[in-house]
């Protein structure tokens, strides 16, 4: 495994919460948020950086989502469609004006220093609170599922907290039109979900819960229903989450085994078997304070993940380069 920093807080007061992708010609990006003196803040903007040489030098990290006002902007997700369009979904949300909302905006040449990106436009679904964080999966039969968290009323906080239920916004027609599926409850304060399909079509969620350990659901019709949450034995400390299928059919999971603390990061492998057990196990960060994984797979089978570490403190943003063989199994 290889390690670099793609970025610390230097001036900032504290950031965190990336997301990576890659384009074809290698190129990585890098997506998280900062702004104002904690999250959550209505200073809180989207920055983005990138990088050529496999994530060993990164350009210097510039706001590329920063609204007025009393609106913060947060959690972006990075994620290359199959038409190969790179997508910066984000969410915007305003207390005083309670609204919650879901947006993206795409670049057609995500191998250039500085892509051309489209309009920002709304990615409508019908609830009042709604946010998302996590990657879409492509589905067998060319439906994209975007993991979506939501509740049937606007909070007065930034949070829905206990009322909040785990979905997906379901798109037919590569984006230009979404559809929200699902309410899954889990244990409070559940958010945050990921999907995988499995080999029989069902699709697979695993929840952030406070729970210590991480719940399921299942969907055996595209994600248009669910089944009740159930818990896994995934330890968890109520933390961000990283799933994702490889091109092996293995199953990558990024996770913190603590159920109360973000204390170490470790990636391992699932087999889609009965059991879904965690095969073999590579550490990426021995450190406590460590958080929010995320991860994309080059043609060739390099990983390459990062996270946060720290964010009010060193505020570092870490990438990890590895093979899936590095994590045994």
């Amino acid at each position: 495994m290889e390690q670099h920093i793609v970025a610390t807080k230097g001036e900032r007061q504290w950031q965190g919460i990336p997301s990576i992708e890659r384009a074809g010609n290698g190129r990585l990006w890098c997506a998280f948020f900062s702004g104002g003196p904690r999250e959550p803040h209505v200073d809180n903007e989207i920055l983005i950086t990138s990088s050529t040489d496999k994530g060993a030098t990164w350009s210097a990290p510039a706001a590329i989502i920063s609204p007025a006002g009393t609106t913060r902007a947060y959690d972006p997700c990075l994620w290359h469609d199959p038409t190969g369009r790179l997508w910066l979904f984000y969410n915007l949300a305003s207390r005083n004006e309670g609204f919650f909302t879901l947006w993206a905006m795409t670049a057609t040449n995500s191998e250039e220093a500085d892509p051309i990106w489209s309009a920002p436009r709304l990615v409508p679904v019908d609830a009042p609170f709604a946010f998302r964080l996590n990657k879409p999966i492509v589905l067998r039969n060319g439906d994209w599922l975007l993991p979506v968290t939501h509740a049937p009323a606007a909070p007065d906080d930034w949070f829905a907290r206990d009322r909040q239920l785990q979905g997906v916004a379901l798109s037919p027609d590569q984006g230009e039109t979404w559809t929200l599926y699902g309410g899954v409850a889990a244990p409070a304060w559940a958010l945050e979900n990921m999907l995988v399909e499995r080999p029989d079509g069902s699709i697979w969620m695993l929840i952030r819960t406070g729970a210590g350990v991480l719940w399921q659901s299942f969907s055996y019709d595209g994600g248009r229903t669910w089944d009740d949450g159930t818990p896994t034995t995934i330890t968890n400390p109520g933390s961000r989450f990283f799933v994702r299928r490889l091109t092996s059919g293995r199953i990558l999971l990024i996770n913190t085994p603590h159920a109360s603390q973000r204390r170490t990061l470790w990636a391992y492998l699932i087999h889609l078997d009965e059991q879904m057990a965690l095969r073999g196990g590579l550490e990426l960060d021995a450190r406590d304070k460590v958080s929010y994984p995320d991860a994309v797979e080059a043609p060739d089978g390099v990983l390459y993940a990062v996270h946060d570490c720290d964010r009010y403190g060193a505020g570092e943003i870490v990438l990890s380069r590895f093979a899936e063989s590095e994590i045994g199994g």
